[in-house]
């Protein structure tokens, strides 16, 4: 469910008739079909958390209405640095969903239809808050009738209505006795009964806007001995402090500038600097030790002073040791930075926090990738400490929660002229990143890394970069860019001798071969960085090279090779202590076996992998393997036990989210229906695993599955009668998406299908 935000201003206004605006759009069971969307149109500059409390209320009232739950996103749509982007909102939104971060579609078009489809048959409430522009709402509406669609803004976003057919409810400032109620609200029990009248002027002077009507509350409460007469007066004087921002209605925006004034001129001195000094942050949230850091004062002092701030409803208390601004205060304290105090102030707030990010996030790396080189780090002033992590598990909460301020601190450091630090942020984020990161927004991440280590002229960074920017580009299929990434990696690393870097790069190069089924060049690769690293005294990463070397002599169907190169890695994982690593070659190693028709040792060597699955706990492992133990439990014969193994996988690799490899147990479980005299749920099995592949480009597995599905339709007793000659369109196809491949395997393949021979 939505979280529910601080302060909410339900609690003591009556906004009824807004609330049963909503509800009599929620939607019907007979709709016609169309997306309900509800724009939350509010008035220029109104507090966004008054809308969204309210909002947020409402969703709680109405939880049952829709049984499949919940999403919320915050686009932060007036973040004076960076809103949220609908592709970032769809990645939150597909990940709740259940899609791992890397299988999400690169294309924008690509993830909005893997969302909507998604969420056909939900029931589902979507709250988006906080919109600027259309273009960040339309891609986030479901496609569906059974969901609704709630969005706030400030500004009319008068596209939804036209050519989305939204709903529109504008809440305006609050009436006048209901801003009277607030601030008597705010200060009841901290002052004396005040003049009715003079609450209600200084209502006026907020524009009854809640945000300013809180901290002009709060004000007034924690002053309960000055008459409100010369608050009122005070706030008046202040109307002048702040033209850097503007909100839209000039009345509106002179009582916001007005009011955060007012509140940070009351604020002591070190309030006040620490306020300046957040305004600079990267991120919209922050922690404890981050403000700390850019304050270079303890925690305990640190502490205080954010409570302060909290007090005046200056800064927001998200949970224990977390803060976040008001956008619009945030703006407001980053325009402080640049204009009332010297520039120097902000860019030594902004290099410690960003010092601060790269050591604790070094230090979370040596717990997530212990093998990894580190980098060097800066020094930091005493009073700022980096934090340190007892185990694996609190370094990757640390990183799950500060993923968003982590891939921001990589473009403030370079935006502030610190190079060095972008590098190494970009570098160390790679390696301690949780498996919930979009490899999408690494990418950008890693590309203005590599901008920063070419800058300050460090070509050992940028290869290192290069190289993982090209295996962030791999992970999304991006293939040209990451074999561009590499290529310009192997160029670096060989004109500096570096005999390990190149291995690297030839080997990365080569699994993008291995990937497009350019199998020649493939093995060329893999032989050269095995060679390599075998030469730099790399036994682990030359026994690797031999294992991918293995699978790809398999995948050309050259068996005998494929053995000795796959038994020679065996040995050496093995001597290794390399569990996950010889696991893999005992995967191929079943392949052989099972080709050869030692079907025995085919499924004992496919057990013994799964026992490593298992015992590592690594489902990305378990849900591979599976695959290859239900080819062997389908070999012997043992076909319930297979289509137990690979319905286990799909339901693995959908929880994953590799549409890839759960479309290969689609196609088990097609050929194990088969084996058991059931076609027509061969058919349908088949039928869906050609879609995804074809989906996602892999002709070789498409045409696997379109001649697998031409057998069962041609079995089948109703899939004929439905479409003659299906089976022999189907064969035809499968021949034409594999007629440029010229291995052995594929020329297997045509003559199965009737075709010619390479």
């Amino acid at each position: 469910m939505p979280r529910q935000l601080p302060g909410d201003i339900h609690r003591f206004i009556n906004r009824s008739s807004e609330l049963g605006q909503l509800n009599a759009v929620l939607p019907r069971e007979d709709g016609d079909g169309s997306p309900v969307v509800v724009s939350v149109a509010v008035v220029a500059g109104t507090a966004g958390a008054g809308k969204t409390s309210l909002v947020l209320h409402w969703a709680h009232q109405v939880r049952e209405r829709f049984p499949d739950g919940q999403l919320y996103v915050n686009l932060r749509g007036y973040d004076p640095a960076q809103p949220l982007s609908a592709q970032e909102a769809l990645r939150g939104f597909l990940s709740a969903l259940g899609v791992r971060a890397d299988s999400v579609p690169r294309e924008p078009d690509a993830a909005a239809a893997l969302y909507r489809s998604l969420l056909a048959d939900r029931t589902m409430l979507i709250v988006l808050d906080n919109a600027a522009t259309v273009a960040q709402v339309r891609p986030l509406l479901p496609g569906g009738s059974k969901c609704l669609t709630v969005v706030t803004s400030r500004s009319r976003l008068s596209g939804l209505a036209i050519r989305d057919g939204a709903h529109r409810l504008t809440l305006g400032t609050l009436p006048e006795p209901e801003a009277v109620a607030l601030l008597r609200a705010v200060t009841a029990g901290y002052r004396a009964e005040d003049d009715l009248r003079e609450i209600a002027e200084l209502a006026k002077l907020c524009a009854e806007l809640p945000l300013a009507l809180r901290i002009a509350g709060e004000r007034a409460a924690s002053n309960p001995h000055l008459r409100l007469a010369d608050l009122i007066a005070e706030l008046r004087d202040e109307s002048a402090l702040w033209d850097a921002l503007s909100v839209g209605d000039a009345e509106e925006a002179e009582a916001v500038r007005t009011v955060f004034a007012w509140s940070y001129r009351a604020l002591s001195e070190p309030g006040a600097t620490l306020f300046r000094q957040l305004g600079v942050h990267p991120g919209p949230e922050f922690g404890l030790a981050a403000a700390g850091a850019l304050a270079a004062l303890p925690a305990i002092q640190t502490r205080q002073l954010l409570d302060s701030l909290v007090g005046a409803h200056l800064l927001e208390q998200t949970g224990p040791d977390r803060y976040q601004f008001h956008d619009l205060l945030r703006a407001y304290a980053a325009g402080l930075t640049r204009q009332e105090k010297p520039q120097e102030e902000g860019q030594a707030a902004l290099e410690r926090v960003l010092s601060w990010y790269l050591c604790t996030a070094e230090a979370a790396r040596v717990r997530l990738a212990p093998s990894e080189e580190h980098v060097s780090l800066p020094e930091l002033p005493e009073t700022v400490r980096p934090l340190e992590f007892a185990d694996y598990d609190a370094a990757m909460d640390w990183a799950e929660r500060e993923q968003t301020n982590l891939l921001r601190t990589v473009g403030a450091a370079a935006a502030g002229g610190q190079d060095a630090l972008a590098w190494k942020l970009a570098l160390v984020l790679w390696y301690m990143q949780p498996p919930s990161a979009s490899m999408t927004d690494w990418v950008a991440v890693g590309t203005t890394g590599v901008e920063a280590a070419r800058r300050v002229g460090d070509p050992t960074a940028e290869a290192e970069l290069l190289s993982c920017l090209g295996m962030a580009h791999h992970r999304i299929n991006a293939w040209d860019e990451s074999l561009d990434c590499h290529q310009r990696a192997l160029a670096i690393r060989r004109g500096n001798g570096d005999g390990a870097g190149e291995a690297s790069s030839l080997n990365l190069i080569a699994l993008i071969h291995l990937r497009r089924r350019r199998l020649s060049d493939a093995a060329a690769h893999f032989e050269q960085a095995a060679t390599l690293w075998q030469e730099a005294g790399s036994e682990r990463w030359a026994a690797s090279a031999l294992a991918n070397l293995a699978a790809t002599h398999y995948n050309a169907g050259r068996l005998e090779e494929a053995a000795v190169s796959a038994e020679e890695a065996l040995a050496v994982q093995r001597a290794l202590g390399n569990a996950g690593s010889e696991g893999n070659v005992l995967r191929i190693l079943s392949c052989l076996h099972r080709e050869r028709g030692e079907l025995d040792e085919a499924l004992r060597l496919a057990e013994e992998a799964m026992n490593i699955a298992l015992v590592l706990r690594d489902q990305i492992y378990e849900g591979y393997w599976l695959l290859t133990l239900g080819d062997a439990q389908l070999a012997l014969g043992r076909t319930a036990d297979a289509l137990t193994s690979y319905q286990r996988s799909a339901e693995l690799h959908r929880r994953l989210g590799n549409r890839s490899r759960e479309a290969m147990a689609w196609y088990g479980t097609g050929e194990a229906y088969r084996a058991l005299g059931r076609p027509e749920e061969a058919v349908h099995f088949h039928r869906r695993a050609a879609a995804v592949h074809h989906d996602l480009g892999d002709s070789w597995h498409e045409a696997l599955a379109l001649a697998a599905l031409a057998s069962a339709t041609e079995q089948s007793a109703t899939e004929p009668a439905e479409a003659p000659g299906a089976g022999d369109a189907q064969r035809a196809e499968a021949l034409r998406l594999i007629s440029a491949y010229d291995d052995r395997r594929a020329g297997a393949l045509r003559l199965r299908l009737g075709g010619w021979s390479a």
